[in-house]
């Protein structure tokens, strides 16, 4: 542990319960602040580099997280949503639910200061303890909810998983093309299953970082090769031509923007969880800068190829910056891939109760069992693109967004709540009204587009992709080979 690490995650609530709100506010801001910043602890002496690569708490650490892994594979299928959308709409779009996106994150961190605030009251500790989203809603809204959180959340995670692995093959088959995806599948699987070693979220300091510059380089590499390789010829932009595809394309972007079923657990991992409001919105900013580009970039250069393939790598020249590009989402899918399943690997250990072994290698060993159905998975749907959809449809537009608007709405309806509540209405939305107002549109506009259209459209071109190419698909759409 860092030196005066302990001290930075003492109570929160560190009085009687006889104080007014607004001083409680105020001791709570003192107590949450007053932590010795881990980074530079008095009488620690000396910076070592295990600190910098290993234990991070910082706001930069959560931006970096929260940044990095928004975007990984997705921006390789974002062109793909572009040409099932038409332009005008990919870019309304993703800056639509980018700030639906924030939205939503920012109620999450609002439930888990809250959670938090009322359990200190009780004078609960969360020492060796990483809270999760379903804790926080079975706490503040019981038993039910946090069956439905759980179920939610963890098949989530868990398709998030898969997704990378997928990647991962579909990506490696533009560099090497001598094993099909599948292949590549089973080694990337066993290449993943390392990550069981990882403990938490403070230790992924190092590699969100780089991840941030992996997706930084693929995103203007898109955009610049796109650009220079100039339009195709007789290249047609004919999207949106079907209402299939084009919700298809949408669920794709509420997908990029439902990043954050890791939220809790990226905020608990920080020394200071109450400044991580605004964090995810600024990360979201920066996205836009690597998406927006890329994925209008490549559409205008490819039109309706990007149709039939969804991994924009596909359609462009092979040559270095390719490979590099390849070899860098690689090695971000290998660290999304982490970062989805440490949630995972959290509530399997609370289930068979081994989540306060100290041992590391116990713990790796208790978490084995849940690499091997991503793996089954990841060889039975190879869909990548599609099942980016799909999975947007049914699990994130609930985990993500319909969910916590519903659970705020539910935390906050009496006057007591609200009078008592540990994070008032924001500067720019003051009034109580004006949250709940916004969060009747998020739920309704989720349920009807996300859900049910989206859910209709992606499960239906799902079902074609299936059709087209089986389970179990060796090679998901792979050029012919050509035998010399």
């Amino acid at each position: 542990m860092v030196p005066g690490g302990d001290h930075a995650e003492e109570a929160i609530v560190p009085m009687a319960d006889g104080a007014n709100g607004k001083d409680e506010v105020r001791a709570m801001d003192t107590a949450w602040d007053g932590g010795e910043d881990p980074e530079h602890p008095h009488g620690g002496g000396g910076f070592s580099m295990k600190n910098l690569l290993w234990h991070g708490g910082s706001v930069w650490d959560a931006w970096f997280s929260c940044a990095s892994n928004q975007v990984a594979q997705v921006l390789l299928t974002l062109p793909y949503s572009f040409s099932q959308l038409g332009m005008a709409s990919g870019l309304l779009l993703q800056i639509f639910y980018g700030l639906m996106g924030s939205w939503t994150a920012y109620l999450i961190s609002v439930l888990y200061v809250e959670y938090r605030a009322r359990k200190e009251k009780e004078g609960v500790s969360f020492k060796n303890h990483v809270i999760q989203w379903f804790e926080v809603l079975d706490g503040l809204l019981g038993p039910y909810w946090k069956a439905a959180g759980l179920a939610f959340n963890c098949t989530f995670l868990l398709f998030g998983s898969v997704i990378q692995l997928i990647a991962c093959a579909s990506n490696i088959y533009y560099i090497n093309d001598r094993l099909d995806k599948r292949t590549w599948t089973y080694i990337f699987g066993a290449c993943c299953a390392t990550t069981v070693f990882i403990p938490s979220f403070h230790n992924y300091r190092i590699w969100s970082f780089l991840g941030l510059g992996m997706t930084t380089y693929t995103a203007w590499y898109l955009t610049i090769a796109a650009a220079l390789h100039g339009q195709v010829d007789g290249v047609k932009h004919s999207g949106p031509s079907s209402l299939m595809l084009y919700f298809t394309g949408a669920t794709n972007i509420l997908y990029t923007f439902g990043g954050h079923a890791v939220t809790v657990e990226i905020m608990h991992a920080m020394w200071k969880p109450r400044k991580f409001k605004y964090i995810y919105l600024v990360a979201t900013l920066y996205v836009f800068t690597l998406t927006l580009p890329s994925a209008a970039t490549m559409y205008w250069a490819f039109g309706d190829a990007l149709l039939t393939h969804s991994n924009a790598f596909s359609l462009l020249p092979k040559s270095g910056w390719r490979d590099a590009a390849v070899v860098l989402m690689l090695i971000h899918q290998f660290i999304t891939f982490g970062f989805a399943c440490t949630p995972l690997y959290f509530v399997w250990e609370k289930a068979i109760g081994m989540h306060h072994t100290g041992s590391v290698l116990l713990r790796a060993l208790a978490r084995l069992p849940l690499v091997v159905p991503i793996w089954f998975l990841a060889i039975i749907f190879p869909f990548f693109g599609p099942i980016n959809s799909a999975v947007g449809a049914l699990l994130v537009s609930f985990t993500v967004y319909i969910i916590p608007a519903a659970a705020h709405m539910l935390t906050y309806r009496s006057a007591a709540a609200r009078q008592n509540a540990a994070e008032k209405p924001p500067a720019f939305l003051p009034s109580w009204s004006g949250m709940f107002v916004v969060n009747v549109f998020v739920v309704a506009w989720v349920l009807v587009v996300g859900f049910g259209l989206g859910g209709w459209a992606s499960v239906t071109n799902f079902i074609k992709q299936i059709d087209t190419f089986g389970l179990f698909a060796k090679c998901y759409q792979c050029p012919p080979k050509v035998h010399h």
